[in-house]
């Protein structure tokens, strides 16, 4: 039998674990559209990276046909 405790202890290791694939995911795709400063900048601040993957890609990512 599963104590509350645990249950909960187990949910906050799994969300702890999608939270931190999503953040390599959102940071390597601000890297691929050429936002490397976003990148650097979310090591820090998180939030910069789900900013630099929906913003659209830079000139020079678009002319090196990356994406």
């Amino acid at each position: 039998m599963i104590t509350p405790l645990a249950a909960s202890s187990v949910t906050w290791v799994i969300l702890g674990i999608i939270y931190f694939v999503l953040l390599v995911i959102l940071g390597v795709m601000s890297l691929r559209k050429g936002h490397w400063v976003m990148f650097i900048i979310g090591i820090f601040f998180p939030l910069f990276w789900i900013i630099g993957a929906i913003m659209p890609p830079t000139e020079a990512a678009r002319e090196s046909g990356v994406e």
